[in-house]
């Protein structure tokens, strides 16, 4: 049996959620904890990889030589960091959540209540998996993620198509254990011409799971 390695390959990953000011003390955010991206960063680095970790906000650390991380706030640092990594990797991972959109002004001071409503003014973020897709190589596997609510299959197949991916990983909220927050998930990979489904894992689990299948993928 062919021992499963990364080594000599280099891996941008991006993993957490991403928080939009609106004034110094709020902002506009969702509930990823960066468990699956962290997971996976950890889950390449074993086998060898060197990972360009790219997290959003979270509580979570790591200590993989192998892996090397870029913690920023906002999907605009984030989309910025990822262009500085990715010519260089071999293989994309974009599981961050990142906000679509953020305010189009950020108060420089705490907002204070005034009146029954407040209207922010929201404009729209880069896609960064949309972005980089443009300008992905030949060479160079892309990995996405898509957690839905409604039509996930379609969906998640429609972004596969828009965001030149190779693959995306589906998350359903409609799964119990699955999404953000659990240590467990249950995914589905869409691939073009074919889909693959798992019980619901540990994260940890998950990500080995979605590792072999790029490593098939690349190597296979």
């Amino acid at each position: 049996m062919t021992q499963k390695s990364f080594n000599g390959k280099t891996v941008l990953l991006t993993a957490g959620p991403t928080h939009e000011p609106i004034d110094p003390v709020r902002f506009i955010g969702n509930h990823s904890t960066g468990k699956m991206g962290y997971a996976l960063a950890e889950c390449f680095a074993a086998m060898g990889a060197k990972v360009k970790l790219v997290s959003g906000p979270t509580n979570l650390q790591t200590y993989h030589a192998n892996i090397k991380v870029k913690h920023v706030l906002t999907a605009e640092e984030m989309y910025k960091a990822v262009l500085k990594y990715a010519e260089a990797a071999d293989v994309w991972v974009f599981a961050a959540a990142v906000a679509d959109y953020r305010p189009k002004t950020v108060a420089d001071r705490k907002i204070k209540k005034a009146g029954d409503e407040l209207t922010i003014e929201l404009v729209k973020n880069v896609d960064i998996a949309a972005a980089l897709g443009r300008q992905k190589e030949e060479w160079q596997f892309s990995v996405g993620f898509a957690l839905e609510t409604d039509n996930e299959n379609s969906n998640a197949r429609e972004k596969l198509r828009k965001k030149n991916l190779d693959m995306i990983v589906l998350n359903s909220l409609n799964d119990p254990g699955a999404g953000f927050a659990h240590d467990t998930n249950k995914i589905t990979i869409i691939e073009e011409h074919a889909t693959h489904s798992f019980e619901l894992k540990s994260k940890k689990e998950v990500a080995q799971d979605i590792v072999n299948l790029i490593w098939e993928r690349i190597y296979g």
